[in-house]
């Protein structure tokens, strides 16, 4: 690769060589990937979660080529935005209105430009070792940044954002009494980039109630929950009603698109100009399209099986573990999860990043990558499932797991 920078667009897809042969993908069909030399695998990072339903679903397929059949880049509006949105907003509840755009971190952007202007106050509050996408300033605090460990240090602020503590309400508390710029919280409903820490029981019920004691808006932040565990909004499956939210990933099943979806008095920002928004590609008819396309067969889709096949995996990998003397645990839901080399998942940033250990991840990705399982290599790397994983798959991968947890206790001493 001499012309493409690091070999690469994305920082993500940086994949370690095995062998003196790079890896690169050559096409991707239902829960598999093919390499360029053939090989197949058995595919764990879908797109980073973009991908639900399965790698180059037929029916998504299709209604993309019919949009690119009337052209796939219109100026101007187009009904299959509207559509999209109905399908889109069907299924948020009260969050009944959408904006298209690419990306979940211009989704986010959008999202504080809505609070800002609704409020008239400058602050965001995000989570410490949260992912808020890449811009600046949400990427301040995010995953693997100094600002993440907190600790017992000074609160970070920067560009006005200013980073919480996940799971100590204690933290919050003196966050709202030390300002009144506040505008909104933005939360995951799972810190996945950090390893998939889960929030406690009742945290997140609590934060949204003091944030609406003090006047303040909440933003769930679900580019990569929503739609992942019911056809919806994560957050309303937990009980809790955001103002706004981000979603992406999932809803185009690998296609480039997300949207904000808010309540109609806060997305009169963005309607009457007070919140700039723009884009050449938001909402074009191919992202619409798969929107649509995906949408219809999620709202038949059984979540309960597929978490359920999650969940069996889960097992199969702790069991397969302890049988080799090798403490290990997972963290997360049955269609998305981290594996720790730990007893128990870590409950908070700092346990996980001091858990961490980058050389033995990347021995795990090789041994499954052997097996013919492609994971992502990084200590916090999440394992994805798809609708395309049926039983059978999880059948295949339960096998790789075992032989590739035989293969690591024979090379590896456990406390490495």
């Amino acid at each position: 690769m001499q012309h493409l920078v690091g070999g690469i667009s994305s920082a993500g897809r940086a994949v370690p060589p095995l062998g003196p042969q790079s890896f690169y993908v050559d096409r991707a069909q239902g829960p598999h990937l093919w390499a360029d030399d053939g090989r197949r695998y058995i595919d764990t990072a879908l797109g980073f979660g973009a991908v639900l339903i399965g790698h180059a679903d037929p029916g998504v397929n299709e209604a993309v080529h019919q949009a690119m059949a009337r052209g796939s880049m219109p100026a101007f509006a187009h009904h299959g935005e509207e559509t999209a949105a109905a399908a889109l907003t069907a299924a948020c509840g009260p969050l009944s209105q959408a904006i298209f755009l690419n990306s979940g971190s211009e989704a986010v952007h959008l999202a504080c430009r809505i609070v800002r202007a609704a409020t008239g106050r400058p602050t965001i509050v995000k989570m410490a070792a949260g992912f808020d996408g890449w811009f600046d300033p949400m990427a301040f605090g995010n995953a693997g940044s100094p600002e993440a460990r907190i600790g017992n240090s000074a609160r970070p602020v920067r560009d006005g954002v200013a980073l919480l503590r996940f799971n100590d309400l204690g933290d919050a508390e003196r966050l709202f009494a030390e300002r009144d710029d506040i505008a909104a919280i933005i939360f995951e409903p799972l810190l996945a980039n950090a390893g998939c820490i889960a929030a406690a029981p009742g945290y997140l019920e609590a934060l949204q109630q003091m944030a609406r004691r003090h006047g303040i808006l909440t933003i769930a932040d679900e580019v990569l929950m929503g739609f992942r565990t019911r056809c919806g909004l994560a957050s309303h499956g937990m009980g809790l009603d955001p103002d706004l939210a981000t979603v992406g990933k999932a809803i185009g099943n690998g296609f480039a698109v997300a949207a904000v979806v808010g309540r109609p008095d806060l997305m009169a920002a963005a309607a009457d100009g007070r919140a700039v928004r723009a884009g050449t590609y938001c909402g074009n008819p191919v992202a619409t399209a798969a929107v649509s396309a995906t949408l219809d067969i999620l709202s038949k889709a059984d979540y309960t099986a597929l978490a359920a096949r999650g969940d069996r995996l889960r097992a199969a990998l702790s069991t397969a573990f302890a049988a080799e003397g090798i403490p290990a645990s997972t963290a997360g839901l049955g269609m998305v999860f981290t594996p720790w080399f730990a007893p128990e998942p870590p409950a908070t940033y700092e346990t996980a990043a001091a858990l961490a250990r980058q050389a033995l991840s990347l021995d795990w990705h090789f041994a499954l990558r052997r097996e013919g399982v492609m994971t992502m290599p990084q200590a916090f790397g999440r394992i994805y499932l798809s609708f395309a994983h049926d039983e059978a798959v999880i059948d295949a991968m339960v096998e790789a797991i075992r032989r590739a947890v035989r293969t690591l206790a024979g090379h590896r001493a456990p406390d490495r």
